[in-house]
């Protein structure tokens, strides 16, 4: 089981560390300060367990959870609290547990026996996306942009731009790794680019030589790489 801790104090992560470490099936994948730091870890590389607390500082435990439910496959979350006002809330947000301060090993141990039951009917079939949105980061908050929106991928030196049907964002993810998880959705036709393979109409070229690539719903050409030409015809001849 893989576990994100985001808490906000460093010494509530390292008790649920150590609370952790006696369950033999279980690794922390990862640690988070605050809610935005969370939601980005989870959609860099998705955990099957978020041990959330509420307050935190930006995105608050509630609002991350909400976000997280709307993920494919959905992680489980349980809220780590010193406060019980939030518990209806916790269970509305499709919380899995509710964990008040300190936290007792009897009592985590049995929320991880209910997560346990939670992924074994959450196994999604085979090749389905471990995710079907991304996380873009926007002045402390966050913004889920689903795949289905997304019109091209352009690297831009450590960030990638994201341009999508509502505007564009950027991601602090390597293209690389965009490409191998989606690769059922994007195809690529220049080193620093991906478009999604829908919205691929045509090629043509220009009186230069150059190869361009036109997109459904983008006004302008794309540059072809001569390496990806080959591909993106028998991409379109297959379409």
């Amino acid at each position: 089981m893989r576990v994100l801790i985001a808490d906000d104090e460093p010494l509530a992560r390292g008790r649920l560390r150590a609370l952790l470490a006696a369950h033999a099936d279980v690794g922390v994948v990862a640690e988070a300060g605050n809610g935005a730091d969370a939601l980005a870890a989870c959609m860099a590389a998705p955990p099957d367990l978020v041990l959330l607390d509420i307050a935190m500082p930006g995105s608050d435990g509630l609002a991350v959870a909400r976000q997280l439910a709307q993920l494919q496959p959905r992680p489980a979350v349980v809220f780590c609290t010193a406060y019980d006002a939030h518990a209806l809330s916790a269970f509305e947000a499709a919380a899995i547990d509710y964990l008040m301060k300190p936290i007792r090993a009897e009592r985590l141990a049995a929320a991880l026996e209910r997560v346990r039951t939670f992924l074994a009917g959450r196994a999604p079939a085979p090749g389905t996306p471990a995710r079907k949105a991304l996380c873009a980061r926007l002045r402390g908050s966050l913004r889920l942009i689903p795949l289905e929106d997304v019109l091209y991928l352009q690297a831009d030196e450590k960030y990638v731009v994201v341009h999508h049907v509502h505007g564009e964002d950027l991601i602090e993810e390597p293209l690389r790794a965009l490409e191998e998880e989606f690769a059922a959705q994007f195809v690529r036709i220049h080193r620093n680019c991906l478009v999604a393979r829908p919205r691929l109409r045509e090629l043509r070229r220009t009186p230069a030589g150059q190869v361009q690539a036109l997109l459904h719903d983008v006004p302008q050409p794309l540059e072809v790489s001569r390496r990806c030409v080959a591909a993106l015809k028998a991409e379109l001849a297959g379409a």
